[in-house]
This record gives C-alpha cells, sequence and structure tokens, in this order.
C-alpha cells in the first residue's frame, strides 16, 4: 500500500494538454476532467509551444481548438508531429470548421475529431484512448531506441573482437610469406616455406584457419543481431548447455588450451534474448580466463563453466546463474571495483581496451539479468552471469 505522506509521480507521458483561447474553457476542461487526468493548459499556440519545450516529456496528449488568434490549431499539430511523435492529437472543432479539420485529419496532422460543444462521454473516452495510444507510441519509440543503441554498441564490440583474429591471421601468413622459398629448377610448380621445426607451417595454416572462422562467427552474429533488431524477432528458445557447447567446438583455442576447459552442464535451464548476443557474452568470459591464464600460467590451468543455481545475494531465491571459474592469477581490487562500471584493462600495452566486460553487463542489464565478478590474487576469478526466472526452470532441492 502507497504511503499517505508519499506522492506517486508518474513516470514518462501522463499528462493531457488543453490549448484554447478562451480562458474560461481552459478552466471547465481542468476542473471537468483534472480528478482523473493530469491536465496542462495553454492559450496559444506559442503559449502550448513553450509548455512544451519545458515539459514535453511530460505530455502523452494535445487536445486544441481551431480557431485561434495568429496560429491554428492544425499549425500546432503539424509542429507537435514534428517534434513531439510520441504526442498523441485530437482537434476539437465547431461545424464550420469541419472540412478545415477533415483536411487536417488527411494529412496526417491529427488522430482524432471532436466536435464543439464537448460531449463529456465522448471527451473522457477519446482522452483514454488516445493516452493509451502515447503510452504505447512511447513505448515501441523506446524500443526502438534500445535497438538501436544495442545494435550500435555490439557493433564497435565486434569490431575491436574481429580485429584481433584477423591480425592474427595475417600475422601468419606474414610469417609464412617471409619463409618462403624458390622452388628447385627440378620440381616447377613447387612452392617452400622454411620451417624451424617440422609441423610449423601446418600449425600456422591451422591457427589462422580456427581464428578465421571463429572471425566469421563473429560478423555472422552481427548480421543476424541486425536482422533481428530491425525486423524485431526474438531467436527461438536455447538452452544453457546448447550456448555452452556451442562455444567449446566454435572458440579457437591455442594449442593445447581446449583441454583447459571443462564443463558442467547440469540443471540446464532455457536463457532469454537472442543466442548471438549471449554467445559473445560467454566467449568474451572464456577468452579473458585464457589470456589471464597465459600470462601467469599454474602448474595445472583451469577453465571450468558451470550451470548453477544460486541465490544472487543472501535471503533472495536460488536462480539459473552460469558460471566461468580460472584459477588464473587474479584482478587486482583496485581493478575489480571499476570492471562493470567503467572500461578498464590490464592489458593496454596487448591492445586490451576494457569494454568486454562491461559489454557483458550491458547485455544482462538488458536481459533483466545481471553480472557478478569475484577474485582472489593468487588464486582466480569467477565470474557469474545471473539469469531471470524462466517458465520451464525445475528448482534443484539444495542439500
Amino acid at each position: 500500500m502507497q504511503d499517505p505522506g508519499t506522492l506517486r509521480v508518474p513516470q514518462g507521458p501522463h499528462a493531457i494538454l488543453m490549448v484554447d483561447d478562451e480562458p474560461q474553457a481552459c478552466k471547465w476542461f481542468a476542473r471537468l476532467y483534472g480528478s482523473e487526468f493530469t491536465v496542462l493548459t495553454a492559450a496559444s499556440v506559442e503559449e502550448a509551444l513553450a509548455l512544451l519545450g519545458e515539459r514535453g516529456h511530460e505530455v502523452a496528449v494535445l487536445l486544441t481548438d481551431y480557431a485561434m488568434p495568429t496560429r491554428d490549431g492544425v499549425a500546432l499539430l503539424s509542429e507537435v508531429r514534428r517534434l513531439y511523435p510520441h504526442v498523441a492529437r485530437l482537434l476539437v472543432s465547431a461545424y464550420a470548421d469541419k472540412d478545415v479539420a477533415m483536411s487536417a485529419v488527411n494529412q496526417g496532422h491529427v488522430e482524432k475529431i471532436l466536435e464543439k460543444p464537448l460531449d463529456d462521454a465522448i471527451t473522457r473516452q477519446a482522452l483514454r484512448e488516445a493516452l493509451e495510444s502515447s503510452v504505447r507510441r512511447t513505448r515501441d519509440q523506446t524500443l526502438i531506441a534500445r535497438r538501436e543503441s544495442a545494435l550500435r554498441e555490439t557493433l564497435g564490440f565486434l569490431a575491436h573482437e574481429v580485429t584481433s583474429p584477423l591480425a592474427t591471421v595475417r600475422g601468419y601468413l606474414s610469417a609464412m610469406r617471409e619463409n618462403h622459398r624458390a622452388s628447385p629448377e627440378s620440381t616447377d610448380g613447387m612452392a617452400y616455406i622454411a620451417q624451424q621445426k617440422p609441423g610449423d607451417v601446418l600449425f600456422m595454416i591451422e591457427a589462422a584457419q580456427r581464428r578465421a572462422e571463429y572471425a566469421q562467427s563473429l560478423v555472422s552474429t552481427f548480421v543476424q543481431t541486425a536482422r533481428d533488431a530491425s525486423r524485431g524477432d526474438t531467436s527461438a528458445s536455447l538452452r544453457a548447455s546448447e550456448l555452452v557447447r556451442a562455444v567449446q567446438e566454435e572458440y579457437p583455442f591455442e594449442a593445447a588450451e581446449a583441454d583447459w576447459l571443462s564443463a558442467e552442464l547440469a540443471p540446464d535451464f532455457t536463457l532469454p534474448g537472442r543466442r548471438d548476443l549471449l554467445y559473445l557474452v560467454l566467449c568474451t568470459l572464456v577468452k579473458n580466463a585464457l589470456i589471464a591464464l597465459r600470462a601467469q600460467p599454474p602448474e595445472r590451468p583451469e577453465v571450468r563453466i558451470a550451470l548453477v543455481r544460486v541465490a544472487m545475494l543472501p535471503g533472495l531465491s536460488p536462480q539459473s546463474a552460469l558460471r566461468v571459474t580460472d584459477n588464473g592469477p587474479g584482478i587486482p581490487p583496485e581493478v575489480l571495483n571499476r570492471l562493470t562500471r567503467e572500461p578498464v584493462t590490464t592489458r593496454a600495452e596487448s591492445g586490451g581496451s576494457g569494454m568486454g566486460l562491461l559489454f557483458c553487463q550491458r547485455v544482462m542489464t538488458t536481459l533483466g539479468g545481471d553480472i557478478a565478478v569475484q577474485s582472489t590474487l593468487g588464486q582466480g576469478t569467477t565470474v557469474t552471469l545471473y539469469f531471470p526466472p524462466s517458465p520451464d526452470d525445475t528448482p534443484v532441492e539444495e542439500t
């Protein structure tokens, strides 16, 4: 129950703006409809535009008279349509102005016409419908803006992620070119690449191929993200175990690094959101763990991915989560406290941008989940992705 001493302020557009050059009409409207709606009034087009300039984010519906001095209601509706597309637009007109009003409807300046004198029941219903329409329009516009923002952010992150494997491919190709030797005269058509030890060339070819395939998967991820965002599509349901297996099979591990990775795939659960973004998140966490282990490798490097049900905070109910744990050098406390709040990296000299974990944080927040990082110097790091409840989650009894 709401505290009687607390005023609950509506979020987003919610007010009705009534514009009429007759003061009594504005007072009557505010008195009659003020008990159900938040009512603002203005006496001219100029006054209405000035008010919208200050409080346009609050206004959901514009109801304006047609006949006013200097500029008429259609001029106001046209401006509002251009500057405040979330606002539902209603026009009040006398019978004599009907042709002008219908022209305004045909041009898209107004969504509904109310005739003078205003009928209370018809007007009230029109305001309710217009308010609902504005709320829906605002929600749709916000969703589009979020999709565009996510698309830009994903593009920037992908551009950074693709650079690394492509640079490695270029490095291997340059090394092979530098070691290319002219073929002996007796074997026309054959090319030779000198190698320091047997298998070097094959290693470079296979490593370059793995990174090229990984870069291709990243580009495909972006293309799919762009298509889904433009259509407003969501991907088919994906199990957490399927995502982990995809990373195990597709990530371009160095040499024996694939053997460092182990996975516990129960209790399984359905993931929210699209596979492409979650794939990027998990690849980023695995990459960070591998980089930490390469920098200071323990006797037996380990990266463990585990599906768990765990409470995010003491006293809360357990929820589905995915954990990535390594036994690397750990993260200094002064860096740990900033990881999910700002771009920070301990690898600036090798091209690290610090955007990886921040990107993961934003993806999880968008999905209604969260991310937590725990680390102890000399012992390793655990990153936990907390997901919102899924309809088919099967709670696991804790023992």
